[in-house]
């Protein structure tokens, strides 16, 4: 009976619980704005207004494009937002109580709504005029439309003018991962406060340099939201008394997406909309009810490309294809016949389908138990597919069904290889990887008879081998020596051979995170292990002779039986004569053939066949993307580009579409509400398998899904999924947790195009400021208003597009919609009348960044070349990753003439480990070859390097790849480094797998520890050995504090700086003969 009771109370409760839940109305309503009457907020990516106490919501947009930053005007009667219509992010505005979006910009970047101005212009943030140091800045415009005007203020993000018009409160910058909880780097930032006569700065007052965000006015005090007590919480600050005060005090959930107006504050907090009331300090948690058709919410039917067709295998005599696609698991007949669903299940994700040896059933991994496991369904998907719990529930990947039927082998997210008994459902582990690579290679490759099972392993040396583990006697065996880079073993149909690619110049190669590993080619080479000391080499020397009487004809074929001699393997190991390229991966082909893909250089990958018995390779497919083999070998299913097909295996060339698949007709039932809980359910197990460290950071990860998971039911569209997502991953507190992507509307893109110059509204025309040519030597920049023919001068006024005259009025951008990469026909003049005006053509760009980012480079290393009278030269390092290795190598060799050098690697986006760069920068001078000719200078040993002085200059957008740069600057002594704390974000990311949508969540897997043994730059940043801010008004007056310091710094050491470049010495005398006596003959 108290059993009974304890039932029914634990219902009663949840009952009670659930209604209380649901009382509160409906959540994720983000980015709230209040009026007078009414608040607007975004929820499902379209704009809603409802009483500011509350109650039923009325959609105010529905547009297929998004809409964000909603801003009520100062007078309440109007709302700018951003819209992301045909395909562009621009300023709209709308009546408040609803009506036609007007548009206000046409500009090909984002524009993204801030606020407004006290006389009811709309302010916006743009990257319209980007360079490096100076991304974002704030511009109006007004409701009538026209040019918008750029704000003074040098860079800023995101910021609102005080009531009186005097100052701006704003971030200086975007956030790279907003949701990293308790950041303490460069990017946290305190909310500036500049006075817009006098340009002076005053800042919020931080005691643990945290973050401040979203500043709005309120009776001459700033209200922000601050991460001070490692929550946020609403804040405020008045810059005329000083006074600081804490509002709020969540604890639970962040406050988030703060607004004023009207005497009240609203802000975002779990979810749920607040007012927060200043007069008497009091909050409101707000009850909301959204209702709607909500279309992207809706179930629908989602058609595949080839390309998103994943995870593909081929049914044993390659009747069928079977692939992966939206979590679903679909197959393809290769001619009779119609594709098939197995799966039919929104709620869970199907991953990674392996046919069975005899063709009746297909087996994958599923979550919908909550954890991964394998499944096992007949072919037809009809029946209840068996369920098969593995050890160590996780991720799993590349599945291989042993060929008798008996085994199903594959690895796991920590590097372990495993195979199960099908039949008894028993799971035995193989080995563990060395190393937790990005590229899986651990992957396992039954023999013919189903006794061996063939993998490579990362050894110590960073080299990986050939083993071999025995099922029956559990004994595993290395079959190479480690002394070259071994990959993708197959054996052979008779399992007399195992064959692999090796290579022995891999070299710097295996420093696979390392900038020293770019430009390093690797050539392979095809060998095969004669695996039984019984068995004769297949490549003796051939003689053609007849057959003797005595000689038995072949017989049937016997059953398989693998035997591997390990005595003498070393022997048995042969290279087979094809020559050494870079071949990227094996197949297996029927007999003793063998497939071997060749990654050629600007040209892709070509799919080649090494015929055994002809002892020769031959092209079969030049443009191969993916393949895999029947069980019987005598099919091929691969992917050419968008094209999948199954073609024989039989010698001779294939082309892309021959037996082409019909993928036309596939059709996957997805409904969203079941596929955004499945999704919700993967990124916390992403982020509990993947991250780097076992502890999670110390965050209680099963209640971090308690605390969440609730949302996701009020997830109506992709980007609301993307919000609770982001908010969940950023509990770990680790940087690059990025999430990205998904099932979102297709968009038709139509975007201005741009002239590459500088444009304003002079005497009611509009007048080219300044030109961008892109500088010399840039064959990837195109400047359309610069070039030879091209009769377009900086001071002529652009008067019409072809045709149509350009009005003051008028948007300059508006008439160049939709002209990218097309012929324009402008009307120009030097004076601001049609009268004498020309007709020139030009094709206008999508992006004018490049150009203006290599003009502010040239520009910095002529100012640098001027205030140092030629002895510095200036490298500015845009990433880690191949733009900054080019640009170093650039830059940085082609000014080796100069005595010191300024590295700038200010907005560093990050990529590789710049260990060559600092190597480069490092190296001593030790000697000379001397040179007989001009003017006899001496060639240095080593030849190529800066000798001097080196300063580094960085800034908080400047992260991981570029942390880690001036962490190894300082380390190793180079120089000092000179500017503003980096980003803090140095881990590691690879092989967190995709979402079944296609999005992306980031686990980190590497993080950054020094020779100490503690864990280093992570959420901290480098900060500089000379602290210098890019004040506002510095850089309004044409100056770069950062650089100019770099400069002063650099320029200080040069004097006590000894050129170490010395003239050779006297010719050496080294003739010698025995001094003569003089009565020698």
């Amino acid at each position: 009976m108290k059993r009974l009771f304890g039932i029914t109370l634990s219902i009663l409760l949840t009952t009670i619980i659930t209604v209380d839940v649901f009382a509160q109305g409906t959540q994720l309503l983000r980015e709230p704005t209040i009026s007078e009457t009414s608040i607007v907020f975004v929820h499902a990516n379209d704009l809603w207004t409802v009483d500011k106490n509350g109650g039923d919501a009325v959609r105010l947009t529905s547009n297929i494009g998004g809409e964000s930053n909603p801003h009520f005007s100062p007078d309440g009667s109007m709302i700018a937002f951003t819209g992301q219509y045909d395909g562009n992010s621009d300023v709209f505005v709308i009546p408040a109580e609803g009506g036609s979006p007007k548009r206000l910009t046409w500009h090909a970047v984002d524009d993204v709504v801030t606020g407004w101005t006290p006389e009811g212009e709309v302010l916006f943030r743009s990257t319209r005029t980007s360079h490096p140091t100076q991304l974002n800045r704030i511009w109006k415009v007004s409701t009538e439309g026209g040019m918008p005007e750029v704000l003074a203020i040098p860079r800023a993000a995101t910021g609102e003018m005080s009531p009186d018009g005097k100052y701006l409160a704003y971030n200086p910058i975007t956030f790279w991962d907003p949701e990293w909880r308790n950041y303490r780097g460069g990017q946290a930032q305190p909310i500036w406060i500049v006075d817009l006569e006098s340009f002076e700065l005053v800042q919020t007052p931080r005691t643990d340099n945290e973050r401040h965000t979203d500043p709005v006015w309120h009776d001459g005090s700033v209200f922000y939201l601050s991460e001070r007590d490692f929550a946020n919480n609403v804040w405020s600050y008045n810059p005329e008394t000083e006074e600081e005060k804490q509002w709020t005090f969540h604890s639970d959930f962040d406050a988030k997406n703060i607004d004023a107006g009207f005497g009240m504050i609203v802000y975002e907090q779990g979810g749920y909309l607040h007012l927060l009331n200043p007069e008497n300090g009091e909050t409101e948690q707000l009850e909301i009810h959204v209702a709607g058709d909500m279309n992207w919410g809706r179930p629908r039917w989602e058609e595949p490309s080839a390309f998103s067709l994943s995870n593909a295998a081929i049914s044993p005599t390659g009747k069928r294809a079977v692939f992966q696609f939206r979590g679903e698991i679909i197959t393809v007949p290769k001619e009779n016949g119609t594709w098939r669903n197995l799966s039919n299940s929104s709620s869970s994700a199907e991953r990674y389908p392996i046919w069975s040896p005899d063709g009746s059933q297909v087996a994958w991994f599923s979550d919908q138990s909550g954890e991964y496991t394998l499944m096992i369904g007949d072919q037809y998907g009809l029946d209840e597919p068996k369920s098969i719990s593995l050890p160590n529930p996780t991720y799993y990947f590349r599945p291989d069904w042993s060929p008798d039927g008996k085994y199903i082998a594959y690895t796991d997210t920590d590097y372990n290889l495993w195979y199960v008994n099908i039949e008894s459902g028993k799971a035995t582990k193989v080995d563990t990887d060395g190393y937790a690579h990005p590229n899986r290679t651990l992957n396992p490759i039954w023999s013919p008879d189903s006794k061996w099972i063939a993998y490579v392993k990362l050894l110590d040396n960073q080299f990986k081998a050939v083993k071999v583990h025995n099922v029956e006697t559990g004994k595993t065996h290395q079959l190479t020596d480690g002394m070259s880079d071994a990959i993708t073993p197959v054996w052979s149909e008779d399992g007399k051979y195992l064959y692999f690619l090796a290579s022995t110049d891999y070299g710097l190669n295996t420093g696979w995170l390392d900038m020293s590993s770019y430009n390093m080619p690797v050539t392979r080479a095809l060998y095969m292990i004669v695996l039984s000391d019984d068995e004769p080499s297949p490549l003796l020397p051939k003689s053609d002779d007849e057959e003797t009487s005595e000689e038995e004809k072949s017989e049937e074929e016997a059953e398989v039986e693998v035997t591997i001699d390990l005595d003498g393997i070393a022997e048995r190991t042969l290279a087979v004569d094809i020559p050494q390229r870079n071949y990227s991966g094996l197949v297996p082909g029927p007999g003793g053939d063998v497939f071997y893909a060749e990654s050629v250089e600007n040209e892709g990958t070509r799919l080649h066949k090494y015929d055994l018995d002809a002892r020769k390779g031959s092209l079969f497919l030049s443009n191969f993307s993916e393949g895999v083999v029947s069980q019987d070998r005598k099919n091929m299913l691969y992917r050419s580009g968008g094209t999948w097909g199954i073609v024989g295996t039989e010698t001779g060339e294939k082309k892309s579409g021959d037996g082409a698949l019909n993928i036309s007709g596939i059709q996957i039932k997805v409904d969203p509400q079941e596929e955004f809980v499945q999704i919700f359910r993967d990124g916390w197990r992403f982020m509990r398998d993947f991250l780097y460290v076992d502890n999670m950071h110390g965050a209680p990860w099963n209640e971090v899904y308690e605390w969440y998971a609730p949302w996701v039911k009020h997830a109506k569209h992709r980007s609301d999924l993307n919000y609770v997502l982001d908010i969940m991953s950023g509990e770990v507190a680790v940087g690059h947790s990025y999430v990205r992507g998904g099932d979102f509307p297709d968009l038709e893109e139509v975007q201005a195009g741009l002239l590459g110059a500088d444009v304003s509204l002079q005497n009611g025309a509009y007048r080219i400021d300044k030109i961008y040519t892109g500088e010399s030597w840039n064959p990837d920049l195109r400047a359309p208003l610069s070039g030879p023919g091209i009769d377009v001068n900086v001071g002529d006024y652009i008067l019409a597009v072809n045709g149509k005259e350009i009005s003051a009025e008028e948007n300059f951008f508006k008439p160049f919609e939709g002209t990218v990469n097309r012929q324009v026909q402008l009307l120009v003049n030097d004076r601001p009348r049609a009268e004498g005006a020309r007709l020139v053509t030009v094709v206008p760009i999508s992006n004018e960044y490049g150009l203006r980012t290599r003009d502010w480079v040239e520009g910095n290393r002529r100012k640098v070349d001027e205030m140092s009278d030629g002895k510095l030269a200036y490298v500015w390092v845009p990433n880690t990753g191949n733009g900054g290795y080019e640009y170093f190598n650039r830059y940085y060799f082609a000014q080796q003439d100069k005595m010191g050098a300024i590295i700038d690697e200010r907005n560093n986006g990050g990529g590789s480990a710049a260990d060559y760069m600092v190597d480069i920068m490092a190296r001593d001078l030790h000697g000379f070859f001397n040179s007989k000719a001009g003017d006899r200078k001496s060639f240095t040993t080593p030849g190529a390097g800066i000798w001097g002085p080196k300063v580094m200059v960085i800034n908080e957008r400047a992260g991981s790849g570029g942390d880690l740069l001036p962490f190894l600057f300082r380390k190793m002594e180079i120089g000092p480094l000179v500017g503003a704390q980096t980003w803090g974000g140095l881990v590691g990311t690879w092989d967190t797998p995709p979402f079944v949508d296609g999005g992306r969540f980031v686990a980190p897997r590497g993080g950054f520890y020094n020779m100490d043994g503690e864990w280093d730059v992570e959420g901290i940043g480098i900060a500089p050995d000379i602290e210098v801010m890019q004040l506002p008004k510095e850089v309004i007056n044409g100056h770069d504090p950062q650089l100019d310091a770099a400069i002063k710094e650099a320029i200080r050491l040069l004097q006590n700086y000894e050129d170490p470049i010395i003239k050779p010495p006297a010719d050496p005398v080294r003739w010698k003969r025995p001094d003569r006596d003089s009565n020698d003959n």
